[in-house]
Order: C-alpha cells, then sequence, then structure tokens
C-alpha cells in the first residue's frame, strides 16, 4: 500500500489546530474565570463547582466527568464515538494541571483581575468561545455537555443546542448552592462574606459569558466561512460568467429564464461565494454590465469542491 503522506501532513494540521484551541479554552478558564470565582456551562462549569466548593482540581474531575460521560456514550452511540473527542478530554485535562504552574498570580492579576469581572466574563467567553470555534473548525470537540446532547437527541426529538442552552443554565444556577465566601482585605484580614446580591451577581457573569462564548464560536465557524448565493440578471451573462470563473476561480451555472414583462428569452447568472469574495463580483457586474440586476443571499451550508467537506 502507498503511504499517503498528503493525508498524514493533513492529519498532523487538524490535531495541531484543535490542541492550539483547548489550549485557548483551558486559557480562558486560569486567567480570566478562575481567579474570579465565575462558573461558566459544561462540564468545565461543574468542575468549576467543584473546585469551589470542596477545593478539587479541575483537571481531576474534569477529566473524571468527562471519562464517565464519555463511557456511557460509548454504549449509547457505540464505539464510533469521536476519537477526536477522547483526545480533547485528555488534552485539556493536561492544559488545566499545567496552566496554573505556569501562570504567575501577578501575570492573571495585571492581566484578568484588576479589570473587573464584567470585562472577565466577556474576555473568558470570547478566548473560551474561540478554542471550541477552532476545535469546531477541524470537526473536534471538547467533550462534556455535547455528549449529553447527543445521548437525549438519540431518543428524543429535542435540538442539541437547547439541550446544551437549558444543562448551562442549571450549571451556573448551582452556584448559589455554594457557601457564601469569606472577603479579604488586601492584608489578607477577613472583613466578611458574600452577600446574596454578590452572589447573584456571580450568577449574571455566568450567562453573560455563555452568551459571548456563544457568539465568538458562531463568529468563528460561520463568520469568514459563510456563503453566499448570488443571481445575477444581465444581457452580458456570457462575458459575466467568464470573468467570475477567471478572475475569481468559482463555477458558475447558467439557468434558462425568461422575464415576464419583456416575454424575452434570456438566462440568469447563479454563482455561489464565500463572502470575502462578493465584493469581487460586484466589481465585475459593475465593470462589465451597470444595468445589471442581482440578487444576493446568505446560505446555511455549502459543501463540495472550493467549500466545506461533508462530515459524519
Amino acid at each position: 500500500m502507498k503511504f499517503d503522506f498528503k493525508s498524514l501532513l493533513g492529519g498532523i494540521k487538524t490535531y495541531l489546530i484543535i490542541t492550539i484551541g483547548l489550549l485557548c479554552y483551558a486559557l480562558g478558564w486560569d486567567v480570566f474565570l478562575i481567579p474570579n470565582g465565575m462558573v461558566g456551562g459544561g462540564v468545565t462549569g461543574i468542575a468549576a463547582v467543584l473546585l469551589y466548593a470542596f477545593n478539587i482540581p479541575v483537571s481531576v474531575s474534569f477529566f473524571v466527568i468527562n471519562l464517565v460521560l464519555l463511557l456511557i456514550a460509548l454504549k449509547v452511540l457505540g464505539k464510533g464515538f469521536g476519537l477526536k473527542t477522547v483526545y480533547a478530554i485528555v488534552v485539556t485535562s493536561i492544559f488545566f494541571e499545567l496552566l496554573p504552574i505556569y501562570l504567575s498570580e501577578t501575570f492573571i492579576q495585571e492581566v484578568a483581575i484588576s479589570n473587573g469581572k464584567l470585562l472577565c466574563a466577556i474576555f473568558g467567553g470570547v478566548v473560551s468561545g474561540l478554542g471550541i470555534g477552532l476545535c469546531f473548525s477541524q470537526g473536534g470537540s471538547t467533550g462534556g455537555t455535547d455528549i449529553v446532547a447527543l445521548m437525549i437527541t438519540k431518543y428524543r426529538n429535542i435540538s442539541a443546542g437547547k439541550i446544551i442552552l437549558i444543562i448551562d443554565i442549571f450549571i451556573i444556577a448551582s452556584s448559589l448552592l455554594l457557601p457564601a465566601k469569606e472577603i479579604h482585605d488586601a492584608a489578607g484580614n477577613l472583613i466578611g462574606t458574600e452577600s446574596t446580591g454578590m452572589r447573584l451577581a456571580t450568577v449574571l457573569y455566568g450567562y453573560i459569558l455563555i452568551m459571548a462564548c456563544s457568539y465568538t464560536i458562531d463568529l468563528f465557524v460561520s463568520g469568514t466561512k459563510q456563503s453566499l448565493q448570488v443571481f445575477i440578471f444581465s444581457k452580458k451573462y456570457g462575458d459575466i460568467a467568464d470573468s467570475i470563473i477567471s478572475d475569481i476561480g468559482r463555477g458558475v451555472t447558467l439557468i434558462d429564464a425568461q422575464g415576464w414583462y419583456t416575454k424575452q428569452e434570456s438566462k440568469i447568472v447563479m454563482v455561489v461565494v464565500r463572502k470575502t469574495d462578493i465584493n469581487m463580483i460586484y466589481k465585475i457586474v459593475k465593470s462589465i454590465d451597470k444595468d445589471a440586476f442581482m440578487s444576493v443571499g446568505s446560505v446555511t451550508g455549502v459543501y463540495g469542491k472550493g467549500f466545506d467537506q461533508i462530515k459524519k
């Protein structure tokens, strides 16, 4: 059998990007969220609650909870359940174990704590969301509540996104069950305990966190890869089609049409392009036929040569 060096490089690139994404995810928690006593969604949110309540390291509880979920998923969903998910669980647990050792308290204080909890919730959500987006872009997953959602959707007609959102809401709200934390001054002297308002604020910060995280994931996964479907109505359809093929390198389809007002036969130029290419389309059409009529619409997914590949 011939050795496929190209596939090997592609696999290495995929796992390298996933690893960078997992590092970003762990950094978001270890720099911005955990030092501020915040609780987010997913298994990491549960691990944070266990850390605050029982001082169990996040790396340990994250790994154990995911391992249990993974063993259940293998039984429910079958042995084909993602190798990349197993890789993500192991690597993320390692990052949660090692990063606190190498991140100095001064760095965390200057970058995160001194900026206040609101900004930390936003920054933490963005950084961790970027990490998840990188994993998703390579067909990976961070495990956790994703596994629970997949198992439930196998037997119930409920969207995975709705399941994950409901779970996250309950995880964050569970922080209200934690004992009130002691508050110390700069010298380390006890000055009181958390008030009810402060604990409610932590819950609100958690909801801001998951909103920032979700928005970043959507922006990263679908923002730069968003595709547009363009219909161009012009008598110079041939010149426009040739120019799109030669200048942008996108395939063009000509659709037979008839203008019902003029009763004239014509053709419609139909092309699907990335959002980043649309300005080139505008430029081409304007240079060839200023009177052309265009219709541009977003499409939820485009699969095939030059776009995304269909993934299992």
